[in-house]
């Protein structure tokens, strides 16, 4: 058996980067004094006069990559999740999101995989503060596949986006030469009849392993990745919960306003089953090894598995 290829997410975007430079002479790359971490540093050096680097300050980088935008360019502003998101949110919000312009938010390093880093840089907050501002679109991918396609969704798409990529490795599980990407359609990964596991980022891999870990105990589990949160894909959903009659969602992100709230809101409204989430439970992070700060805060499979067992009992 073939090896299993790992990626950061965040490298398929700098690697994306450049295929669109290559092909697009209006696009400019923007970053806040982090391009060897975020990766746009591989378009620096493809194209150092498509490249700017607004020094660490976000909130002008927002600026700018909006007053650009107005002149006909596409813009991707770089920076870590906790910064681009947290920091300059107004910006983000009053002159990005409000004229809708043609910017796409590159956020790196999010969630509790930055691992070492610490509490302070583990965006757990960025999606909820995303999914906030009208017409913003959001996508966090959950592979170096997906993340290509993501860049390349992102830059056909005329409007705002915010794009989430990781800093851990991780493993590639789509095909690089049949997968297709819509904005806004989720993946069937797996049928299932007993629950649905609708996962994001990361989590979708561990999504992939829980649900083999229920089929030995005779449970059987639909996977559902949702790379879109935000135009999320209501009819998959809402079909999962008519035929399996239970729900849990799995990010990397806290369970409050992300992904889970996203599915919760939607199910809610429309056919109410039980919803129950994996994810940050409402805390800050902490310093540790990446793989072994997911374990702490529950973002495995093995907590998945007991989340599913629990969604199931509450039918």
């Amino acid at each position: 058996m073939a090896d299993v290829i790992k990626t950061a997410t965040r490298e398929a975007y700098g690697k994306a980067l450049v295929e669109l430079g290559e092909k697009d002479e209006k696009l400019i790359v923007m970053d806040a004094d982090l391009a060897a971490a975020t990766k746009t540093g591989m378009f620096k050096k493809a194209f150092p006069e498509r490249f700017i680097d607004a020094g660490i300050a976000e909130a002008n980088l927002v600026g700018v990559a909006a007053g650009l935008a107005t002149t006909g360019h596409t813009v991707f502003a770089s920076s870590f999740a906790m910064f681009l998101a947290g920091r300059a949110f107004e910006q983000v919000r009053n002159t990005i999101g409000y004229p809708h312009l043609n910017v796409k938010l590159g956020a790196t390093h999010a969630g509790i995989s930055v691992g070492e880093d610490g509490a302070s840089h583990q965006c757990c907050e960025d999606i909820a503060l995303m999914r906030t501002i009208p017409g913003m679109v959001i996508i966090n991918p959950a592979d170096d596949v997906e993340a290509r396609a993501a860049v390349f969704a992102a830059a056909e798409y005329e409007g705002p986006v915010y794009l989430r990529f990781g800093r851990l490795a991780v493993p590639r599980f789509n095909d690089p030469d049949n997968y297709k990407f819509e904005i806004g359609k989720g993946i069937k990964m797996a049928d299932g009849k007993d629950v649905t596991i609708v996962a994001t980022g990361l989590m979708v891999n561990e999504a992939m392993i829980a649900k083999d870990m229920l089929a030995e105990e005779g449970i059987s589990a639909r996977v559902i990745n949702i790379h879109t949160i935000k135009p999320i894909d209501k009819d998959i959903i809402l079909e999962a919960a008519a035929e399996t009659g239970a729900i849990v969602t799995a990010e990397e992100h806290n369970i409050i306003g992300g992904l889970g709230s996203a599915v919760a809101e939607v199910v809610c409204e429309a056919n109410p089953v039980p919803v129950v989430r994996v994810g940050v439970e409402d805390k800050f992070g902490g310093s540790g090894p990446a793989v072994e700060m997911l374990k702490l805060y529950g973002l495995c499979a093995s907590n998945i598995v007991e989340k599913a067992k629990k969604a199931i009992a509450m039918k």
